[in-house]
């Protein structure tokens, strides 16, 4: 959606004037950005009849109509990528994670005002969603359709619900811990990857890229549907097999050694390629504590955050995969990887989580030809 000379019209709702004041200056300090404004979710209907934005930032508590029955009904009506940019509490979380199954692409919290670290790291986590939103494809389960729950509850979710090429891969040697990193269209990606896996499966780490409290409200979505345990990580848990630890929001999380397996260490610092939590932070932390005991995924998302950590991972001698452009919301991350050499085979989102759990390719997984152009990455 986004090119040379292309503006990018953005439209914020929210019926807060200074939020509103607050996301539309940041927004227009990208010289690329048209930004406007409505302050309720029936005025957003009546500017985008007039003229539809590539992407919307919405607030989900509103008058008149709140933010999630607006969302339900643009995405029956007309699918725009959305950004949900909520509050920092419970609640918000709560209607976040309920946006997200309705269809929005990535949370954002709303600015605090007057405190200057925290708008500027507001800001950046802000334009890059945005700009993911503007260059996703708004492919997979129909907008609006919430994922099918599992009915037989923990313990028997993942049996037999691997993908038709699982039988493909050879497990000569299962790994004793899995990283997998994501952005942009990655919540539900990770639902998918994650249901799949079963109640025995290695210890995983993951960085999805989201706000605090929003992670562990994710885990709590994710535990209620897969068979293994999801956690959001706290510092010093041990990596167990069945349990999926997902750093927290505004955290770095990190693979240690430990005797004869490995706990995580759960820290502050600043943001590394852009965000906090990395995946780059984790895939480095993977490739020094587990080197060749380890597989990594890079999933779904915008920019270049986790291929440097990946390739460091592949070089360690890890399984390395990158999703494919197909099955990609946002493409950027996982073809930033195969471009610098990071991904030892490329794979559908289908084909994901029985490619970590073994060791080989299946017969239609894709080995990029490397290195190549990373320009072509960007």
């Amino acid at each position: 959606m986004s090119g040379p000379g292309r503006m990018l019209n953005v439209l914020v709702v929210d019926d807060s004037a200074v939020v509103r004041q607050t996301l539309t200056t940041i927004l227009s300090q990208e010289v690329d950005f048209r930004v406007s404004a409505a302050a309720d979710a029936l005025i957003a209907q009546s500017k985008i009849a007039r003229e539809r934005p590539d992407v919307i930032v919405l607030d989900l508590e509103m008058p008149r109509m709140d933010g999630l029955t607006f969302l339900r009904a643009q995405m029956a009506i007309d699918p725009i990528p959305v950004v949900v940019c909520s509050c920092l509490t419970v609640a918000g979380a709560e209607h976040a994670m309920r946006a997200l199954e309705e269809g929005a692409l990535s949370i954002v919290t709303k600015p605090r005002i007057g405190v200057r670290e925290f708008l500027y790291e507001s800001a950046v986590a802000l334009v890059d969603a945005v700009r993911a939103a503007a260059s996703a494809r708004l492919i997979g389960r129909p907008r609006g359709a919430a994922p099918a729950r599992r009915a037989e509850g923990r313990g028997t979710a993942g049996r037999g619900s691997a993908s038709p090429a699982r039988e493909a891969w050879t497990r000569e040697v299962a790994p004793s811990v899995i990283a997998i990193g994501a952005s942009a269209g990655g919540t539900e990606a990770l639902r998918h990857v994650l249901e799949t896996f079963p109640e025995d499966a290695p210890g995983a780490v993951i960085v999805q890229h989201m706000p605090e409290t929003f992670t562990r409200a994710f885990a709590g979505r994710l535990d209620s549907l897969c068979a293994v345990s999801v956690r959001e990580a706290e510092d010093g848990a041990l990596v167990r097999r069945g349990v999926a630890l997902i750093a927290p929001g505004g955290r770095h999380l990190r693979l240690r050694r430990r005797g004869d397996g490995y706990d995580v260490e759960v820290t502050d610092g600043p943001l590394v390629s852009r965000h906090r939590p990395s995946v780059d932070v984790l895939f480095r932390s993977v490739a020094e504590a587990a080197g060749p005991r380890a597989a990594g995924a890079i999933l779904t998302g915008m920019g270049a955050d986790g291929a440097q950590g990946l390739l460091e991972m592949r070089q360690a001698g890890a399984l390395t995969l990158a999703q494919d452009e197909a099955s990609c919301v946002v493409f950027g991350m996982p073809r930033e990887a195969i471009a610098r050499g990071a991904a030892r085979f490329v794979v559908p989102l289908g084909h994901v989580a029985a490619a970590l759990l073994g060791s080989s390719a299946p017969a239609d997984a894709a080995q990029p030809r490397l290195p190549l152009d990373p320009a072509a990455a960007r």
